[in-house]
């Protein structure tokens, strides 16, 4: 009796789900098609080459949340594959993970091939065939049962069970594969992208970095906090990163054309501020202003914002007006640009939709509309914001996903 299982796709989530499936079914032949001569592309250049493997988030509760879309559904699947199964798994094989301050992991070599390296040799030691430059164009079902594959080259391939882990498409064109099914496609547009402020002043501060801010999207509910890096085109860093995941539909729908307000003191009250600012002003009156400005930030960005508020930074406190103590407060916390586009984060392209969730039982990540069919990863309408959410998300899936297929030959 046949027992083959098709993995479609070479990335984090179709290497996992491959190598879990033929573990959990030793019966098993286990093929890994890709469509491009290249495999684990994501892992290589993920967290500038480091690999950003996942999240030290243990409250599976709080995890689901770093998910704008998939949070109910991944509750569930964290339940059975969670960031410490992730971390045993990989330190079980001899990577060991080291945690960040701000909680990514990576491998404590700090180098993605480690990572690589270790999927490579856990796929082989699993005899899981991996086939290159062969992508599908069509799944149908077999008159006998199972499915047969037809690929780009024409040839025909017949399987038992099959996981679809192709990773995000940038345009919907690229799931019609799937729409044909019968799978209702959310369509795709960018997550995790950078703010283009052509035309404004603040780009001169290039490379500085402040590490805890509020950004708010105007006209919207969206908001995010900490750090920000200013760029040679415009706003970067995790928290324009995380909002641009939070609102990748709303900002698509406004063909990337919004105002982002950036409050640089973070969660400090106007308030608060206010009477710190009339403090300094009636206890220093002769004191130079720049010399004495009671906010933490970077000696460039002062300059700026003091500018911006018409604020001599050389002339004493005591010659401040009340109305440029308020303009001061404006720029500090309410400080407002015009994005015009944006720009994809490094090389990791990540997207917002794919197929439809109600599509999924969450239980084996089996297609409602087709038994026998399996989804993994990006393909998926879920994607998580920056910190190696994406990757645990693909990890979970593909676990989920491999061990299904492998249970149910």
């Amino acid at each position: 009796m046949s027992h083959k299982v098709v993995v479609i796709g070479g990335g984090a989530a179709g290497y996992f789900s491959a190598i879990q499936c033929a573990q959990a079914n030793k019966n098993a032949e286990v093929i890994l098609l890709e469509k491009s001569t290249k495999v684990l592309q994501k892992v290589k250049v993920s967290g500038g080459g480091r690999c950003n493997v996942t999240h030290a988030c243990f409250d599976l509760k709080q995890l689901s949340l770093s998910y704008p879309r998939g949070e109910k559904q991944l509750k569930s699947a964290f339940a059975r594959f969670s960031p410490k199964d992730t971390i045993e798994w990989f330190e079980s094989r001899k990577v060991k993970l080291k945690t960040e301050k701000d909680g990514r992991m990576f491998p404590v070599s700090d180098e993605s091939q480690t990572i690589i390296d270790c999927l490579e040799k856990e796929i082989k030691k699993s005899k899981v065939q991996v086939e290159l430059g062969k992508g599908v164009k069509k799944i149908t079902s077999n008159f006998h049962g199972g499915f047969d594959l037809i690929l780009d080259s024409g040839e025909k391939m017949f399987c038992n069970r099959i996981v679809v882990a192709t990773g995000g498409s940038p345009k919907e064109e690229g799931l019609h594969w799937l729409k044909e099914l019968g799978h209702r496609i959310e369509t795709p547009v960018p997550s995790l992208f950078t703010f283009n402020i052509p035309n404004e002043d603040l780009l001169a501060l290039q490379g500085i970095a402040i590490p805890s801010v509020r950004v708010r999207i105007l006209d919207s509910k969206l908001e995010s906090c900490g750090p920000i890096l200013i760029t040679h085109w415009g706003l970067s860093g995790p928290s324009i990163l995380k909002i641009s995941s939070l609102g990748a539909r709303v900002l698509a729908e406004r063909d990337y054309l919004f105002n982002v307000q950036i409050s640089w003191l973070e969660n400090k009250k106007e308030d608060a501020v206010r009477q710190e600012l009339f403090n300094l002003k009636a206890a220093n009156p002769a004191k130079q202003v720049s010399n004495l400005f009671p906010f933490t930030l970077p000696k460039r960005l002062n300059s700026y914002l003091l500018q911006k508020a018409g604020v001599d930074e050389f002339a004493n406190w005591g010659d401040v007006s009340k109305d440029q103590l308020n303009q001061i407060i404006n720029c500090l916390l309410y400080d407002t640009y015009q994005v015009k586009g944006k720009t994809t984060f490094k090389e990791e392209f990540v997207t917002c939709g794919g197929i439809n969730l109600d599509d999924i039982d969450f239980k084996g990540m089996e297609s409602k509309r087709m038994k026998g069919l399996h989804f993994a990863g990006e393909v998926l309408d879920i994607d998580g914001i920056t910190g190696g959410f994406n990757f645990q998300a693909a990890w979970t899936t593909g676990f989920i996903a491999g061990k299904a297929a492998a249970n149910a030959l």
